[in-house]
């Protein structure tokens, strides 16, 4: 019901009057003014209850004679009057009828009971009514009725003195709510106020408004009252304590900052008055060093005491989190104090409420970040924010080197303490730090022997103190052992996720602000804000180092797998966010303390070691003492996971890693998976680490570079317990997802990986040379692998991969380079099939980029990787055989590069590769590559270690010739118009085109590669390959030379075919006439060819047989040549040569030659025809049948004439010559030409040898003289 409905006044009428009825009864007797004067109260009411419509207005104007009896009946002193007195005062106040007279009037009364010690709760209840209902009290009447309260807060009953002080925070509340509503009121309304000009001794502040007035004076006597000084407006304070009155100063400061903010005269008071105060106080704390003599020297220092140095520290951790930006000098002067108090000589209770004061500080990041920019980053300015991070840190390393000295209850958690501290404790630590502790399951740090519980103290993100909170105690209490260490552990944390998270939250703003302005004006660049980017740098440059000291000594020291944890992140976010803002040395330095946690103890690793000691130079100094970056030494009592071989040479053979270790590994894994994008150049180190632990555990590289456990006969010495065990494939599987990941690198960070991966891989190929021990395949292995997912950007990574891959290819440990064949095996064939945009058929240059490294593995002698090199040749032909296109020359040039010094083995899988190409992609291949194919099979016709593969490659040759054959027209017309696009390049260029057998056309130019091949082949040191080549060679040109245009003819004869019978003719005249001994004793060889002079012959009788042919069934073509007569004179030549040879066989077919070349034809079954004919030219029967019969080389009949083989000749220009004139030889040069070599064998075939004679010579001599 409301106070000013009509029910609710006429209860308050009747209330009233009933009080003034009992007050009128109470005093009848004792005292009669007292009830004249409530009588007299009845009518009055009456009579304004009658008269007036707003009663209780009514009632307010005439409230100093409404409450005039009640006042009197309080001034009877009687406990019975007063108690009903005060209690219709109350009602009255309740009712808001009390005017400002009749409020002074009640104080005054309310002063005298109060001096009378009379009914000292319900006055105290009296002053709350009527301060809390009520406005009208200002002033010097306020003043009074605080001093009111105050004095009842020191009396000697303890619930008065406590109601009392309840009471007084509550009325200084209210002073400063009203203040608040004032300023509410007024709000819009601007007023220039004159600053506040010094600190007189005055008892009003003109200015102000009166709400905010009395607020004023009330602040300014607390301070005043706090110094021990006397106030200006408490007039009649007889009593305060400090620790009271540093209580009111911090709830007023804490619960209304604003006031302070907005109000000069406020700010003028906090600056002048209250931070003075405040540092005058914190003396005793600053001077005091615990265990120093007190006796010795000569003034005694004052201790510091618990309850004023708790309470100060609230108020500078107020002062500091509101006020900063106006008390900017104050507070670099409560931070250097509180930075103070950390130290190891202060006492154990100071250090741990400045420690949780520090925590405060810890959790607001964007005050710490003002820290930085008001200090740090100015130049002559105390670097405040490094302090505090660098206190922490020497604070927590202080905990482990001195012991904590004088705690004799240091196991009991503080009486009345929170729950947190008891909580620590209850699990049941010892009481002295020794390895003891290391039986219990209590979380805990232990290092170098001292051992220190790990308790909850508060949740991550809050700073919950328990000592600050102390408000009851007048005696410091004992703190438990491990009560500081947690709340500096806490306090680490907080400040680690406050920054980073802080920085990360603006930089991901940064980041999508900048990313919005791109698309709204891509063609104007964005401009950061320089200013952010220098205090996110400013903040991690000034807190890493001591950061990085105090976490990696708590890793070290730790003994919990969850600190572990939080200790591993809070390195890890730093790591990154170093690494985003581009601070490479903390980054390097909080990933190389991550690499040492992850080894074991003392591990002898070169690239941690280095920028270790880089680190180490970097000292610091705290208070004047020198605190290093601490490299882990303790021995803690981890559990052992794995005892493993180690990959450097260690002096103790074996190494061991813990559970710990394993952590470590996780997170760095973690690191590197997550945020790859940052970690630039410390790849080296992240790799370089993990390269070691998987080479501990004996994990080893499969299929596509993923690594698996090893067998257990690999590794005899890597012991591994059941828990890393498991482990182990969920560790493999985390790191081929670490590399699968770096597909979402940028093309930078890619960059850094791979270089990184290079530069590991060459280490593991420098500690290979010279060793026996198996090299570590890691860095090959997660090359493959990362070139493998980044397969849509391949182009920018391969040169660098392929290229160290490249160089572990030609390593001289085989198992070494086994792998980095594979790998470039394998990541050519990836490539190869990958799914481009565009494709490979229409990126001819990527193509050739993936294909090039293919190439330089011809460049390695060893024949293993060779072999690896073929095999993947033939898994690309068959799996992309159909579209290489432009990729031919490069896939033929492997092909074709063997060696005879390579075996057997090679030459054979090459040539496997061959045939394939050969049967099946020779359709689907460029023209132009037609003629590397052709190199490519005579070259493997030319190898020396198989014999089979050289005659298989003829048969190749033949096969090519007859698809050049059938495709003719389609490669004519090919290969015409790249001939055309040459000619147009090369005059462009201004160069001449420069290729074989030019100017001939460049069909005609295939088919002269191909005899001039088979021409080579044709005097190899094998007689069966000569052999075969002959046959095939002059098959071939019987078979298709119809296809030849005319001038290409001169170029088969005089460079093919007279070429060719030089070679033979020289190789069967030097040829060695020594026998032969049979091969193997297995296999015989004929009398007729065991000597390589007589094999010998065999190819100069098929040569020249073969290209008599030629001449023979080409005649009328060759006659148009222009230079025929010259080419019938070498043949001529040529025959005589061969006809005077010692050689029978040679001889014999010479003559034959010359019979078939001069067109003499003899029937096969006709005597008489035959004798008829013979007889006409003189010849005597008796020569007649040797010279029917069939020699040791092809025979003399002639199955087919001339005018049925011309007709093969299709389209053929020439006319047959007529019927009856085929040995009728026309041109009288050319038979004069004969007849000169014919006489000139005759003659010196029967010339007389300077030996004996025989009949040899003669016969062949007579045959001849008989036929002309």
């Amino acid at each position: 019901m409301s106070t000013s409905s009509p029910e609710a006044v006429k209860k308050l009428l009747e209330n009233m009057q009933t009080d003034l009825r009992s007050l009128s009864m109470e005093c009848k007797k004792k005292f009669p003014p007292v009830k004249e004067a409530a009588e007299s109260g009845i009518v009055k009411i009456k009579t304004i209850a009658a008269r007036n419509t707003d009663i209780l207005a009514a009632l307010k104007e005439n409230s100093s004679e409404v409450v005039q009896p009640f006042l009197m009946g309080c001034g009877t002193k009687e406990p019975k009057i007063t108690q009903l007195c005060l209690a219709a005062i109350q009602r009255l106040m309740s009712h808001e009828v009390v005017s400002e007279a009749a409020a002074g009037n009640i104080i005054n009364m309310l002063w005298q009971l109060m001096e009378n010690g009379l009914e000292e709760l319900k006055l105290l209840q009296t002053v709350l009514v009527l301060l809390t209902t009520n406005t009208v009290v200002h002033d010097e009447v306020l003043s009074k009725a605080i001093v009111l309260c105050f004095r009842l807060h020191f009396t000697k009953d303890n619930i008065t003195n406590n109601t009392a002080a309840a009471t007084v925070r509550q009325v200084v509340t209210v002073v400063f709510e009203r203040m608040v509503a004032e300023d509410e009121r007024f709000k819009g309304i601007v007023e220039q106020a004159p600053p506040v000009q010094g600190n007189t001794n005055r008892r009003s502040v003109s200015t102000l408004r009166p709400s905010a007035k009395d607020a004023y004076m009330l602040f300014q006597d607390l301070c005043q009252l706090v110094n021990a000084d006397a106030p200006y407006w408490l007039v009649g304070m007889t009593e305060m304590t400090r620790t009271f009155g540093l209580e009111l100063l911090e709830s007023v400061l804490n619960d209304f900052p604003g006031v302070f903010l907005q109000h000069q005269e406020f700010s003028f008071l906090l600056k002048e008055r209250v931070c003075p105060l405040v540092i005058k106080l914190f003396s005793p704390n600053i001077k005091f060093r615990q265990g120093s003599s007190s006796a010795a020297s000569p003034a005694p220092v004052e201790k510091p005491y618990f309850p004023i140095c708790m309470r100060l520290l609230r108020v500078v951790s107020v002062l500091i989190k509101h006020f900063y930006s106006l008390l900017v000098t104050e507070c670099e002067i409560f931070l250097s104090l509180l930075v103070k108090f950390l130290d190891g000589e202060k006492p154990q209770w100071l250090r741990a409420v400045a420690v949780e004061s520090v925590h405060r500080l810890c959790v607001q990041p964007h005050l710490l970040r003002s820290f930085c920019q008001s200090y740090d980053m100015k130049q002559h300015s105390t670097k405040v924010f490094r302090d505090i991070v660098n206190a922490l840190g020497s604070f927590i390393q202080s905990l482990f080197i001195v012991p904590n000295v004088g705690n004799t209850a240091a196991v009991n958690a503080p009486a009345g303490g929170s729950g947190s501290g008891a909580q620590g404790t209850a699990q049941g630590g010892p009481g002295t730090g020794g390895v003891s502790g290391n039986l219990t399951t209590q979380a805990a740090f232990e290092y170098r022997g001292t051992w220190i519980p790990l308790m909850t103290v508060s949740v991550q993100g809050s700073a919950k103190a328990t000592y600050l909170e102390m408000l009851d105690k007048v005696e410091p209490p004992s703190i438990p052992e491990g009560y500081a260490m947690s709340v500096a552990f806490s306090a680490l944390l907080d400040l680690v996720r406050g920054i980073t998270s802080m920085i990360e939250r603006e930089l991901a703003a940064e980041e999508e602000a900048a990313a919005e302005f791109r698309e709204a004006h891509p063609d104007q660049e964005w401009q950061p804000q320089p200013g952010a980017h220098l205090v996110w740098e400013e903040m991690v440059s000034a807190c890493w180092c001591g950061l990085l000291a105090a976490l990696s000594l708590l890793l070290d020291a730790s003994t919990d797998e969850t600190a572990t944890e939080n200790i591993l992140k809070a390195e890890l976010t730093m790591a990154s966010l170093c690494g985003r803002l581009g601070l490479v040395t903390p980054r390097d330095a909080f990933i190389t303390a991550i690499c040492k946690a992850s080894l074991p103890p003392h591990y002898a690793l070169t690239v941690l070691s280095s920028n270790a000691a880089n680190l180490s130079s970097k000292a610091y100094s705290i208070q004047g003492q020198s605190v290093q970056i601490i490299s882990p030494s303790s021995e803690s009592h981890q559990q052992v996971v794995a005892v493993g071989q180690p990959l450097t040479s260690q002096p103790q053979g074996t190494v061991v890693l813990t559970a710990k270790n394993i952590q470590c590994m996780r997170t760095l894994l973690n690191l590197a998976h997550c945020h790859g994008a940052v970690l630039g150049t410390s790849w080296q180190l992240v790799l370089a680490t993990l390269q070691h632990l998987v080479w501990i555990l004996g994990l080893k590289p499969g299929v596509g570079g993923a690594l698996k456990p090893g067998r257990a006969v690999e590794g005899p010495s890597t012991v591994l317990t059941t828990a890393v065990m498991t482990d182990l494939p969920i560790i493999s599987n985390i790191l081929s997802r670490l590399f699968e990941s770096s597909q979402y690198l940028d093309d930078v960070s890619l960059h850094h990986l791979i270089n990184a991966l290079c530069s590991l891989s060459l280490e593991a190929m420098e500690m290979a040379y010279g060793n026996n021990k198996e090299p570590s395949l890691f860095a090959v292995a997660k090359l493959l692998e990362t070139g493998l997912v980044n397969m849509d950007r391949i182009e920018i990574l391969w040169r660098p991969l392929t290229g160290h891959l490249l160089e572990v290819c030609q390593h001289p440990n085989s198992r070494m380079r086994e792998w980095g064949a594979e790998a470039v095996t394998a990541l050519i064939k990836a490539g190869l099939a990958y799914k481009h945009d565009p494709p490979l058929a229409q990126n001819q240059r990527l193509q050739l980029l993936l294909l090039n490294p293919l190439k330089e593995l011809s460049n390695v002698f060893h024949a293993d990787i060779r072999q690896k090199q073929l095999e993947s040749v033939l898994q690309i032909l068959q799996s992309q055989g159909d579209g290489l296109g432009p990729g031919w020359p490069l896939v033929l040039g492997v092909i074709g590069a063997i060696r005879n010094d390579q075996g057997e083995s090679l030459i054979r899988t090459a040539f496997q590769c061959l045939q394939l190409v050969v049967t099946d992609f020779l359709p689907t291949m460029p023209c132009t590559c037609l003629q590397i194919v052709v190199d490519v099979a005579g070259s493997f016709g030319l190898q020396n270690q198989e014999l089979n593969i050289s005659l298989t490659s003829i048969g190749l040759l033949w096969n090519i010739s007859d698809y050049f054959f059938q495709r003719g027209e389609a490669i004519t017309k090919e290969l015409e118009r790249e001939e055309e696009a040459l000619q147009k390049q090369a005059q462009e260029s201004g160069e001449t085109l420069n290729r074989p057998f030019h100017p001939a056309p460049p069909f005609d130019c295939l088919w002269l590669c191909l005899y001039a091949k088979l021409g080579e082949l044709c005097v190899d040191p094998r007689p069966a390959v000569r052999k075969s080549a002959g046959q095939t060679l002059f098959s071939t040109i019987a078979a298709h030379g119809t296809l030849l245009q005319q001038p290409t003819w001169h170029i088969v004869v005089w460079k093919v075919l007279f070429h060719l019978l030089d070679c033979v003719r020289t190789s069967s005249t030097t040829a060695d006439k020594e026998k032969i001994e049979s091969g193997g004793g297995n296999i015989l060889i004929h009398h007729s060819r065991d000597t390589a002079e007589k094999q010998w012959a065999e190819t100069w009788v098929l040569t020249l047989a073969g290209v008599a042919r030629i001449f023979n069934t080409r005649r009328y073509l060759l006659q148009q040549l222009g230079d025929f007569f010259e080419a019938w004179e070498v043949l001529l030549n040529h025959i005589q040569s061969a006809a005077l040879s010692k050689n029978n066989e040679v001889s014999l077919a010479a003559l034959k030659s010359f019979q078939e070349i001069l067109q003499i034809v003899t029937p096969v079954r006709d005597s008489d025809k035959a004798s008829d004919a013979f007889a006409a030219i003189g010849v005597p029967p008796v020569l007649i049948d040797p010279l029917s019969a069939s020699g040791p080389g092809r025979p003399l009949v002639r199955s087919d004439s001339l005018v049925e083989r011309l007709t093969r000749y299709n389209g053929a220009e020439l006319q047959a010559p007529p019927p009856g004139e085929e040995s009728a030889l026309e041109d009288s040069a050319l038979w004069w030409s004969a007849w000169n070599t014919w006489y000139r064998t005759g003659t010196d075939s029967t010339r007389p040898p300077s030996g004996p004679t025989g009949e040899a010579l003669f016969h062949p001599q007579s045959s001849l003289s008989s036929q002309h």
